[in-house]
């Protein structure tokens, strides 16, 4: 017995115009699923207005509450969801194959050279269209993104070249979600300003971690303004550190003060108590 495949991801459109639609997942649980999801309806154009996340460290519980453009394709927002959860098999203890005889393949990463006259909302556009290309180990597939890149951009387009990285790039796509130093240091050159902006300092932001509350747990409470993939940001960073979201909330009160709270642990299922 298990849950219906329809069930996994479900998608509540609101009675009243103007509410946000609901989205709920019901799988099992791994590190950094809620990241995964939050990063998925952030590519499709949405904003998490409020959150809700428990999990007993098998199977977990997550509804979102979202509001964005009436044109938003739900169904393959849907899929993509599905997509992005974990097997039911992987919570009965049920395995087809062994790890150890079955090393997981390193994906397939493959990297844009695109030279291009800038534009308001370039980067969106070009996003789009890599969203929606999902393999491009063949040529076809890649003439079939160049088209697409040409349609969106027009005359502003210059070149346009994809070939695919080294192991060397891939081998570290699966302990960080951030791009290896050798790319990011060859191709994306940053200059860092002698001094940083104020802002980076603002007093608006609250971090607080209680191991006192809770007797297996730390609690973090962040108060901050709202922004455009606010939750992915915490959610990714909370991944990258190998730390669990046991339950959590985000909320957002008087229009852009978002207030979240999250039950959090290490992969070893302690808190955290370094400083």
């Amino acid at each position: 017995m298990g849950i219906l495949y329809d069930d996994v991801v479900i998608i509540r459109h609101p009675e009243k115009e103007g509410d946000p639609v609901v989205i709920t997942v019901n799988c099992p649980d791994k590190t950094g699923l809620g990241c995964d999801l939050c990063r998925i309806i952030l590519f499709f154009g949405l904003s998490i207005v409020r959150g809700d996340v428990s999990t007993d460290g098998k199977w977990c519980y997550l509804v979102f509450w979202v509001v964005g453009k009436s044109t938003t394709r739900w169904g393959l927002l849907k899929k993509r969801l599905v997509g992005a959860c974990p097997s039911c098999f992987s919570a009965s203890g049920i395995s087809y194959y062994s790890a150890e005889s079955h090393p997981p393949r390193p994906p397939d990463v493959f990297l844009l050279k695109l030279v291009c006259h800038d534009r308001k909302g370039l980067l969106h556009d070009v996003t789009g269209v890599l969203y929606t290309r999902e393999l491009l180990h063949t040529n076809k597939r890649k003439e079939d993104t160049y088209d697409h890149l040409r349609a969106v951009m027009g005359n502003s387009m210059i070149s346009c070249d994809i070939e695919m990285v080294g192991l060397e790039s891939t081998a570290c796509s699966a302990e960080s979600s951030f791009l290896p130093t050798a790319i990011t240091e060859n191709i994306l050159p940053l200059q860092m300003p002698d001094e940083a902006p104020s802002s980076l300092t603002s007093t608006n932001v609250s971090v607080i971690m209680d191991n006192m509350l809770s007797p297996a747990h730390t609690l973090v409470q962040i108060v901050c303004q709202d922004h455009k993939g606010l939750l992915y940001d915490i959610m990714r960073t909370l991944k990258d550190y190998n730390i669990q979201i046991s339950y959590g909330r985000f909320y957002i009160k008087h229009r852009r003060t978002c207030e979240i709270d999250l039950f959090i642990m290490q992969a070893d299922g302690m808190k955290i108590v370094d400083p």
